[in-house]
């Protein structure tokens, strides 16, 4: 343990360090809004004071949708592998949904033997909280970074249009925050993550600083012939990859503060090969008390995000009986999919009817990564066995001739 005094020492090189190292790529955001299209650009009205806003470089567009007359929600977000409340299918005018997301880095085990790492994470859980609302709705997001935190954050998603997906408009340092509003023009399911700029990109990426959203069409799912799409569950299954260095003994590192790992990580980054591969940020997060469930009849939506590395994704025991590989609900989905490819940085989703109760694994089906690095799960399914689907005609014994 350190005296207080060079703890607190400690303390204030590691926040000059991550603000210097933040400060460059603070640059190329600058430049990603301030160049010949900056008059493209727009900015919520009232955002201009917000802490963190780059004053000059963005200008608020006259154009901005007057939406002081939407009916505004608030929506309670909630760990995964669970979504917040809502309904699938909706009617109406658009309204303005309210979320708000804290950012806390927190020291987390990732599997069984100890093994820690510093999380980066958007309200306390990897992968964050996954936001969900309806074509033509405005998404109006408060990001708070609070003052006990060390670096600098902010949120890039992949369903806005503009500003870096909003990453330009909300890096915030620690005590700030920041309230973007986005319109959900595109329909699917997408990957936010962490962007503040540099190699801090990666480094926040894979200290698990991502979530997903969906964006429901207003008439719910469909089968891109017409007929509706509904499901009784839906469960949000984060993949993270992780790179936690090793000391000379082999043995994985354990450090005192976010950041103090920097160095370390980086070298372990730049081999592309993580030490951890695991389902909502832990190995066996998704097994055992934890496992996801299911009833026989059931048709349980599956939203799969990978904000760094592809991914693919399958059901022992069953198949995709719809699968919108790439995320966009806009699309015809594939059908009777054995196992599907998510491209690193995005989501998909896969709609599956359980016909058989039992214990199911839900997999990347890269099997190593399954079962040696941990991207795997269970889903425990109750109901009425279907011999007609399958029995056991003779049970193991010894061969004759």
């Amino acid at each position: 343990m350190k005296p207080n005094g060079m703890l607190a020492g400690h303390q204030s090189d590691r926040r000059t360090f991550l603000k210097v190292t933040t400060a460059a790529s603070a640059l190329l955001l600058t430049d990603a809004v301030s160049g010949p299209t900056a008059a493209a650009a727009t900015l919520a009205p009232g955002a201009a004071g917000q802490p963190g806003a780059t004053a000059g470089a963005i200008k608020v567009s006259a154009a901005a949708v007057d939406v002081s007359t939407l009916r505004r929600v608030k929506q309670t977000m909630v760990a995964p592998p669970f979504l917040p409340e809502h309904e699938q299918q909706v009617s109406g005018d658009p309204k303005v949904v309210e979320v708000t997301l804290v950012i806390e880095e927190k020291r987390m085990e990732i599997d069984d033997n100890g093994t820690e790492v510093w999380a980066l994470t958007y309200n306390g859980s990897v992968p964050g909280p996954i936001i969900v609302v309806h074509e033509g709705d405005y998404v109006e997001v408060t990001l708070q970074n609070p003052k006990s935190n060390f670096m600098e954050h902010n949120v890039d998603f992949h369903s806005a249009t503009g500003a870096l997906g909003g990453g330009a408009l909300t890096k915030v340092q620690p005590g700030e925050q920041a309230v973007l509003r986005w319109k959900a023009t595109k329909q699917g399911v997408f990957v936010y993550h962490c962007a503040p700029g540099d190699v801090m990109i990666p480094y926040h990426v894979v200290h698990g600083m991502s979530g997903a959203v969906m964006v429901l069409p207003r008439t719910g799912l469909t089968d891109g012939r017409g007929n509706s799409l509904t499901y009784d569950r839906a469960y949000y299954i984060g993949e993270q990859d992780y790179y936690i260095p090793r000391d000379e003994a082999g043995e994985f590192k354990k450090y005192d503060a976010p950041g103090d790992n920097f160095a370390d990580a980086l070298e372990v980054m730049r081999r592309l090969t993580p030490t951890h591969v695991v389902f909502n940020g832990k190995v066996g997060a998704l097994t055992g008390d934890r496992a996801l469930k299911a009833k026989v009849g059931e048709k349980v939506l599956f939203i799969h995000a990978q904000a760094n590395r592809d991914s693919r994704p399958h059901l022992i025991g069953g198949h995709g009986d719809f699968v919108w590989e790439t995320g966009s609900f806009a699309d015809m989905p594939a059908t009777g999919l054995e196992t599907w490819f998510i491209r690193g940085g995005s989501a998909g989703a896969m709609l599956y009817e359980f016909r058989q109760p039992g214990l199911y694994a839900y997999v990347n089906h890269n099997l190593i990564e399954a079962v040696i690095l941990g991207a795997a799960g269970h889903v425990v399914v109750e109901g009425e066995w279907s011999d007609d689907l399958m029995m056991q005609v003779v049970k193991p014994s010894p061969i004759t001739t």
